[in-house]
């Protein structure tokens, strides 16, 4: 894939174990909305060919931007870095949300300990948990860090997953009797994630193109290439160089596209859902205004 293959072997540049991982969840989904629920949920309604394909998707694409070709990428250029971000927690979320019916949710949450641990799911926790965890990971310092110690890597992109989850919930609730916002609440809240993300991407954006060492240091770079590659990655450095080896077009472009594209599909994501959010609103409101008044003598 874009050449890559030249230079790393289909386990580096492919991941099988994920890949098996991620098949076998998508495996488990059929089986659960499937032979499951038929036995022990019959009169739950059969997930729809689109939940089918969300789910499909969302899984692909959680392959490729997580153990996948992209995920390396991500390593060699900060601008697929942001597009792996980006897919991973504002796309990939709510397609899974939707994906998964109802009874799925109901079933999955339905023990005792969830309902302590329920005050985590304020709207106003949630908005500011994955918006901080998000912003406090793109501070150079912290994005190395993060970068070049693999257990805190994984660490942080589980919690960051799962708190990207809990903010999507608040828009994209899959259980309606759980929603605890109104269409124009909705609207509001969007619109404050688009706002609250807004500094890191300037931050990106407009600071000069050295901010994070990992695309820019050929020795914190190829630390954090031990990520993707097993084994001693010095050999890197001796045939590589260093990051730019692959980045075509210099560091402080790519830097600036990096933080364009994590605006650009967090805007466009946001955009749709803002749109599809103001449909449901307006299309309630105008079936609401047509009915019939039951009481017409009423002032």
């Amino acid at each position: 894939m874009f050449g890559l293959n030249e230079y790393f072997t289909f386990e580096e540049l492919w991941s099988p174990m994920f890949l098996f991982g991620m098949i076998a969840v998508v495996i488990l989904y059929f089986y659960l909305i499937g032979p499951w629920r038929e036995k022990h949920h019959p009169q739950e309604a059969a997930a729809t060919p689109l939940q089918k394909l969300l789910f499909v998707l969302a899984a692909l694409l959680f392959y490729l931007t997580q153990g996948g070709p992209l995920s390396l990428m991500g390593h060699l250029m900060f601008t697929y870095h942001m597009v792996d971000m980006s897919i991973s927690y504002l796309i990939v979320p709510p397609m899974v949300l939707v994906a998964m019916p109802a009874f799925l949710w109901r079933r999955m949450f339905a023990a005792r300990i969830w309902k302590k641990l329920s005050f985590l799911m304020h709207p106003i926790s949630t908005l500011v948990l994955f918006n901080m965890l998000f912003s406090i990971y793109h501070v150079p310092l912290v994005h190395d860090y993060v970068m070049t110690h693999f257990t805190v890597h994984r660490l942080y992109y589980v919690v960051l997953l799962i708190t990207a989850f809990m903010m999507w919930w608040q828009i994209a609730c899959p259980v309606p009797e759980w929603s605890r916002l109104t269409d124009m609440k909705r609207m509001a809240y969007v619109f404050a994630n688009g706002v609250l993300l807004t500094p890191a991407c300037a931050l990106i954006i407009f600071s000069p193109g050295d901010l994070y060492a990992t695309y820019n240091d050929p020795q914190v770079w190829v630390q954090a290439m031990g990520y993707c590659v097993s084994g001693d990655t010095s050999y890197l450095l001796t045939q590589y160089g260093g990051p730019e080896f692959f980045n075509h077009i210099g560091i402080d472009d790519d830097q600036q596209l990096g933080g364009i594209i994590m605006k650009l599909i967090q805007e466009i994501m946001y955009g749709i859902i803002l749109a599809y959010i103001f449909k449901q609103w307006f299309k309630r409101e105008h079936t609401e205004d047509e009915l019939p008044n039951p009481n017409p003598g009423a002032v």
